[in-house]
């Protein structure tokens, strides 16, 4: 897993057009799914099992829980026309915290579905103009519009399943 490159070091490019919103939020709203699939049935051993020093499988599906709070705050930073997006914690402090590996990953898998099913409701019901609305993304150091936020979840998503994923084959 050490090989696998860094979240906070990606690089976005943000050239594409509005218009790729549908798509976008067909992915996110694709990830509970996702997650079920890639969960079910695996023994709680393998589920909470850290590899490494890296969260384990149940972790990475709390902390995805975890920032729900934050891009639906961000949702409200572009419906206040805020010019700077509110921060993430990089610290990760509440998914250290949460004790994710002490709880039923049905209930984990549950939350998660319900807050993320909240926010592609919400996404679902703004017009196709409201996804150029932009503000600053400070750590990343951009002008990002909405859709781009979009697709910035949904690679942070796809980033924790394929650490789920190697983290199946390794401890199954």
């Amino acid at each position: 897993m050490a090989d696998q490159q860094q979240w906070v070091e990606r690089v976005f490019e943000f050239e594409f057009p509005v218009d790729r919103y549908r798509e976008l939020i067909e992915r996110l709203e694709r990830t509970p799914a996702r997650l079920d699939e890639l969960t079910n049935a695996l023994a709680v051993r393998t589920l909470v099992t850290r590899h490494e020093g890296a969260w384990s499988i149940q972790e990475n599906v709390g902390h995805l829980l975890d920032l729900e709070s934050l891009f639906m705050g961000r949702l409200d930073d572009y419906d206040a026309g805020a010019e700077e997006l509110r921060p993430a914690d990089m610290t990760n402090r509440a998914t250290e915290a949460a004790g994710h590996n002490d709880r039923e990953i049905h209930d984990l898998l549950k939350e998660f579905a319900e807050q993320r099913g909240k926010l592609v409701k919400r996404l679902k019901k703004l017009s196709a103009d409201a996804f150029a609305r932009s503000a600053y993304h400070r750590r990343l150091d951009v002008q990002m519009r909405l859709v781009d936020m979009c697709h910035f979840q949904a690679e942070h998503d796809d980033h924790h399943i394929a650490k789920i994923e190697v983290l199946r084959e390794i401890l199954s």
